[in-house]
């Protein structure tokens, strides 16, 4: 006598999935936490400053016979250098994340990268789906490229070989002493 009962869902708590053992036709839970020396890790890979932890939750829905969406959240609190300053600078991030998998995949012509759909991200399904990969890249995607403290303001730097009058910001912008020009001349100055 056949069961009416509904399956569980299968949860996932490893990295890497293996897809010849998952189930077809079912939807994967997965939920990991990075460990000390994952973390540790991700620090060196990213060059961040320390990583205070890292969550990766979702779902791998079956897509027809053979390919997979993954649907999930990235939550991270990571440490990165101010590019002013080099004082740390703690960033939390909280980032939806999506992949398809798919059985066959083709890379997409040169003319129409520019036309792809950026919210969706399509990979080729190979023999293993890398959680931790797709955690590390998506939290790397997600953390600012030039982290800088609330309160710090970069200055104008100018550089110069000796002897040399420098360049400023204001030299490089030559209609701004013809505005003024204009204007003193407008004056009747």
């Amino acid at each position: 006598m056949a069961s009416s009962a509904k399956q569980p869902k299968r949860k996932i708590t490893e990295p890497v999935l293996m897809v010849a053992d998952m189930p077809s036709g079912r939807e994967i839970s997965f939920e990991i936490t990075f460990d000390d020396d994952q973390k540790a890790q991700t620090v060196e890979q990213l060059a961040l400053l320390e990583l205070h932890k890292l969550r990766f939750a979702g779902k791998i829905t079956p897509q027809g016979k053979s390919d997979w969406s993954l649907d999930g959240e990235l939550g991270a609190t990571a440490t990165q250098a101010c590019v002013v300053t080099l004082d740390p600078v703690k960033t939390r991030v909280d980032e939806p994340v999506s992949r398809s998998f798919l059985a066959r995949w083709e890379e997409p012509e040169a003319d129409s990268i520019s036309e792809m759909d950026e919210d969706v991200e399509s990979e080729p399904l190979g023999d293993q789906i890398d959680l931790a990969a797709i955690a590390v890249e998506a939290l790397a995607l997600a953390l600012p490229d030039y982290p800088r403290k609330s309160d710090v303001a970069l200055e104008e730097a100018v550089f110069s070989e000796p002897g040399v009058k420098p360049m400023t910001d204001d030299d490089a912008k030559p209609f701004a002493g013809l505005a003024a020009l204009k204007e003193k001349l407008e004056k009747g100055e």
